[in-house]
């Protein structure tokens, strides 16, 4: 459950904290204070589409924290392990930033991580019902994943079965529609990517080559003037037979400073930079009789470079502008081309193949759908059960399954279905989506979220305004139903019922005022007192009279009796 949120600079909220406890909390106030506001703070702590729309005047980022305190071995605690996050055995405190650059920052128990993964975790924790659902019922397209939740333990393992024979059979099928649609293209690709990766392959082609040819050409190219180079530079320093070079005189005034240096320091000095000056020169003289040793006049080396230097230019003009980009390329079309060959099978082994995958996933649907006949079976009588207990008990509810055609796949089965209802005796059955009021859709999303709360494992559920287009005694039965789900899992409820109100286990008041010139948003939990007023205020509206008192208390009263039912 949700142990406790805090909420900085979001929206007309400047600053609020609030722990909640287990069992049915309800959130009342004048529209406008922001009630629906701290539901979207809950729903961004688990992973909501975030905007800078929701961060305070004034502020530069907003800033919320959520507490959940979770039973031992909840499925969230084994995401975290999935995802490599450390937990205690009971808490998980997720927080967001919201910046006013856009930039959001997520984390849970303190560790970093992106609005993804936030999702996934904040999924298992809390599951937000609001009037934006009913539209759900509104799409029959939606209708199957609802069967499906409810099917979820009987259906999953054998969905993902499907799903995976599914992605299987859709990558074959594509990929032979593509060679069925122009041969002549396939075969064309085919040859064309055969042809480059063996060009580049043979001419084996290494990272940093031409850099290294360029600079043995030079040397090659240059071979005369280097070599007049190093002589003269050598014989100046080394000299030859008859004449001394640079070293030996070095060397003489070196031995000279040698003989005075203890003299002066400064003669020690001077002494020491001829000796530096001496070894340097002698290391030089060396390094350049080396090169001279090394060098080496070849002809056809040189025409081995310049061919391979065409070789690499030829390549680049081809596939890319540098080495890089040419080796780059030929990762890329390596792939390319295994792939291609792996399909590469003869007409009868492609169709074989193709076949085979069919027939496979076509058998996996059937199951898929046998599942779904039964299971949905199940799920009218459950709603028929919990629509009783909401006043719709002569509303007939169907799940009807169109006829699967034969080897058509959809990703999550062969199936395509919809709900239907009958609201009164005697009239035909009808697409739930085409005639049910708002009034109609609460009561039916209502009865899921009973069957679904003991099947999810979800601890919080949060319900936003979900009785409206309700009164009376049918009012009475949704604040009983809700109050039902409380005992499975903790419940958060914004209402303007005071019905509702009523058979809550905790009363927060949630208003609006202005200080400083700033409209703020304040929430305080009601005593026994104030909820009498409070409820009152919800019968009566604006001027609370004794009768309305009266009258609240009794609700109050009401509203204790059924939750000790």
């Amino acid at each position: 459950m949700i142990q406790a949120l805090s909420i900085r600079n979001f929206a007309i909220i400047e600053k609020l904290d609030v722990e909640f406890d287990k069992g049915m909390t309800v959130l009342t106030g004048e529209t406008g204070a922001g009630k629906s506001i701290i539901i979207d703070a809950v729903g961004l702590l688990a992973g909501g589409r975030g905007s800078q729309h929701f961060i305070r005047t004034g502020a530069d980022k907003a800033v919320l924290q959520g507490s959940f305190v979770l039973p031992k071995g909840n499925v969230s605690f084994t995401l975290l392990d999935e995802l490599g996050i450390d937990h205690d055995d009971h808490e998980i405190i997720l927080q967001r930033e919201i910046h006013r650059n856009g930039r959001n920052v997520c984390r849970v128990n303190s560790m970093l991580v992106n609005i993804q993964t936030l999702k996934r975790i904040g999924e298992t924790l809390v599951d937000i019902h609001g009037q934006n659902e009913h539209q759900e019922l509104m799409q029959p397209e939606k209708h199957i994943f609802m069967l499906d939740e409810y099917a979820n333990g009987q259906i999953a393992t054998k969905l993902e079965a499907y799903k995976q024979s599914y992605e299987a059979y859709s990558k074959l099928k594509k990929a032979v529609d593509k060679r069925r649609a122009n041969e002549k293209e396939w075969a064309q690709r085919l040859d064309m990517l055969k042809f480059q990766v063996n060009e580049i392959e043979d001419a084996q082609l290494q990272h940093g080559e031409e850099e290294k040819l360029n600079s043995e050409r030079d040397r090659l190219n240059n071979f005369q003037k280097i070599n007049e180079s190093l002589n003269r530079s050598f014989s100046a320093l080394a000299g030859d037979d008859e004449i001394s070079g640079a070293l030996d005189s070095v060397g003489e005034a070196m031995n000279a400073l040698a003989s005075i240096e203890d003299l002066d320091s400064e003669f020690k000095e001077l002494s020491g930079n001829v000796n530096s000056a001496f070894y340097a020169l002698q290391d030089a003289s060396q390094g350049i009789s080396r090169q001279i040793d090394l060098l080496e006049w070849d002809d056809n080396r040189l025409n081995e470079i310049e061919k391979r230097l065409a070789t690499i230019q030829e390549l680049k003009h081809k596939y890319g502008d540098s080495e890089d980009q040419v080796i780059s390329y030929f990762e890329k079309i390596s792939k390319e081309l295994a792939e291609m060959e792996e399909n590469e099978l003869s007409d009868s082994d492609v169709e074989n193949d193709l076949m085979k995958k069919q027939q496979d996933l076509w058998t996996r649907g059937i199951e898929l759908s046998k599942i779904r006949k039964s299971c949905s079976k199940d799920l009218v009588k459950a709603i028929h059960k919990q629509l009783a207990d909401l006043y719709m008990e002569k509303t007939v509810f169907e799940v009807r399954f169109s006829e699967p055609k034969k080897n058509t796949f959809y990703r999550n089965g062969i199936d395509q279905l919809e709900f239907y209802i009958q609201p009164n005796p005697g009239e035909e059955m009808r697409p739930l989506a085409k005639i049910a009021s708002g009034g109609e859709l609460s009561r039916i999303m209502l009865a899921l979220k009973m069957i679904f709360s003991r099947t999810q494992g979800v601890t919080s559920i949060i319900f936003d305004e979900v009785d409206t287009g309700v009164s009376g005694r049918v009012a009475q039965a949704i604040a009983e139903k809700i109050s039902d789900i409380s005992r499975e899992s903790q419940v958060l409820c914004i209402t303007h019922l005071p019905q509702v109100a009523a058979m809550s286990d905790h009363h927060y008041f949630i208003a609006k005022h202005v200080s400083g010139g700033r409209t703020e948003t304040t929430l305080a939990k009601l005593t026994a007192q104030h909820r009498i007023d409070e409820i009152a205020r919800m019968l009566a509206g604006a001027e609370i009279t004794k009768l309305a008192k009266q009258h609240a208390k009794e609700l109050l009263d009401l509203g204790e009796k059924a939750k000790s039912k």
